[in-house]
């Protein structure tokens, strides 16, 4: 591997990490250009070493914002649920049709960005709600879905994480993030033991990148902190559609 191409996996993870720690899609960066610069790898060797690297910025981040947002640590509660839904998701993930899956994160993502769009009041401000026993078995499946969903696959899945929190209990986007962070550390975590157990990792390739993902994220999540919710609801609009034209470039085999 030249420095050129190590120089490049190194920014590109800096980069991920701290998109990572401000609204989550961090993998959508990384893990396209690990497969791209190392073609030999299989899907879920590509994904082992990405969620190395992922688990770190992410686990660094998540202590920073834990730390400073105490609500959040309340996000420990579902952890189990977020690492068992996301080792499951693992185990499947050599099964997994990307062509199927594409199109409805695509869906998804639109949705999503739309509803931010026309809704500037959401995420700006904590809205107290009395969390229901409907809101909380919602919360639980939505939580272990996303588990399953970012081991099998991961595109947004702190976004996604983000947007559940703040719909269900009611949290600005500041809190939701830090509740993001910690349940995506479970996430990352429930993936790397399944991929571990597969002998499915670079260990050195994905520490190398770990190290500038943690820069990454220490500075998106201090950002975050000082810059507050509207921050946060911008980027994560331009990373909706980012994220989106990305995935319907690949769906549609247009390559750059």
């Amino acid at each position: 591997m030249s420095p050129t191409v190590i120089a490049l996996m190194l920014t590109t993870s800096l980069f991920a990490g701290w998109v990572d720690a401000v609204v989550g899609g961090g993998g959508l960066i990384l893990l396209p250009l690990i497969m791209i610069l190392n073609p030999s790898f299989t899907y879920s060797q590509a994904l082992g070493v990405n969620k190395v690297a992922a688990i770190c910025g992410t686990g660094s981040s998540a202590i920073t914002m834990a730390r400073r947002v105490p609500a959040a640590r309340t996000a420990f509660r579902y952890a189990p649920l977020a690492f068992g839904g996301s080792a499951l998701g693992a185990v499947i993930a050599s099964s997994v049709d990307k062509d199927i899956m594409r199109p409805i994160v695509i869906v998804l993502l639109i949705a999503v960005g739309a509803f931010v769009l026309l809704r500037p009041s959401f995420g700006q401000v904590t809205v107290r709600r009395t969390v229901t026993h409907e809101r909380w078995i919602a919360a639980l499946l939505l939580i272990t879905g996303l588990g399953i969903y970012d081991g099998a696959f991961g595109p947004g899945t702190g976004l996604f994480l983000i947007l559940t929190v703040t719909s269900l209990l009611g949290e600005d986007f500041l809190n939701s993030a830090a509740w993001a962070k910690i349940l995506n550390t479970f996430t990352n975590l429930g993936a790397l033991v399944v991929f571990a157990i597969n002998g499915d990792i670079w260990w050195l390739l994905g520490f190398g990148l770990a190290v500038t993902n943690i820069v990454g994220a220490q500075i998106g999540a201090r950002m975050v902190l000082s810059k507050g919710a509207g921050f946060v609801r911008i980027v994560l609009l331009v990373v909706v559609v980012l994220m989106a034209g990305k995935l319907a470039l690949d769906q549609f085999g247009v390559t750059a």
